[in-house]
């Protein structure tokens, strides 16, 4: 099972991305500043601070996270907070064994997703070595994987042992991100780790929405991150804003997994997601 939080290849070239003009005068600096170095306060917080949590949780609860998750989660709403982004979230959060599906629109999804519960990412490995990025990832502890048929059985029983220790991960069936106002068509293949037997019989999926909305006068598109555009200057973008928008995370019924194909769970999954954007 493979996904990319953050995949640069491959990506959605549905439509031309808009242009990420750079900020312009003392007042767009200053608000890059104003809510940049917070932020990344935030973050360093967060980073030093759950390295000795995680190995305190460690010997106490082995591999299972119940307080470096929900650690993660404070540490990524109050990022949020700093950035002047509003969100909320719809919905309950599974409480049995399973995994999230979403919907991908942008780097900003690995803090509101985080925001509206804790979730550990499915990754591709190459991920892992991004600068910047790779900090985020290990320290919310994403699973990484490797496209090699000869690992696949390897990389199921890992994904099961998470599983079966309560992690929640979360994973995009579209395979990359769109501009944030669609859902790409859910790849079945994604979804065939959970059919292996090793998982718990209750095993459930719980689809999630991620609806974001653009600051006022700016484009519809303004939060989506795709095609060739550059981080860099798509986070200069959104921190130089005058106002900022907001987030919606809904959060669906789990699917249960039992008697389901990967068709149907993605079929499934994918109409739920639909119509919760």
């Amino acid at each position: 099972m493979t996904d990319q939080p953050l995949q640069r290849q491959a990506t959605w070239r549905g439509e031309t991305p808009p242009p990420l003009p750079a900020p312009r005068g003392i007042a767009a600096w200053w608000r890059v500043i104003r809510r940049g170095l917070p932020a990344i306060l935030v973050l360093l917080i967060g980073v030093i601070l759950i390295l000795p949590l995680r190995g305190v949780e460690r010997l106490i609860h082995g591999p299972r996270r119940p307080w470096t998750g929900p650690h993660v989660q404070i540490v990524c709403r109050l990022t949020l907070a700093a950035m002047g982004i509003r969100w909320r979230r719809e919905g309950a959060a599974m409480t049995g064994p399973g995994a999230v599906v979403a919907n991908h629109s942008s780097w900003l999804d690995i803090l509101t997703m985080n925001a509206a519960m804790p979730v550990f990412f499915v990754s591709k490995a190459e991920v892992a070595g991004w600068p910047g990025i790779n900090i985020l990832t290990r320290v919310t502890n994403t699973h990484f994987v490797i496209r090699d048929p000869r690992l696949a059985r390897q990389q199921a029983e890992e994904f099961a042992a998470r599983i079966r220790a309560g992690h929640r991960l979360l994973f995009f069936p579209e395979g990359t991100s769109s501009d944030g106002r669609r859902v790409l068509p859910f790849k079945p293949t994604l979804f065939q780790g959970f059919l292996d037997p090793d998982l718990p019989d209750a095993l459930a999926i719980q689809p999630m929405s991620v609806t974001y909305h653009a600051p006022p006068g700016t484009d519809p598109r303004f939060y989506g991150w795709w095609a060739d555009m550059e981080l860099g200057a798509h986070l200069l973008t959104v921190l130089a804003a005058p106002r900022q928008g907001s987030v919606t995370v809904r959060l669906h019924p789990p699917i249960p997994v039992a008697g389901q194909t990967r068709k149907t769970l993605a079929t499934a999954a994918e109409a739920a997601v639909r119509a919760g954007l």
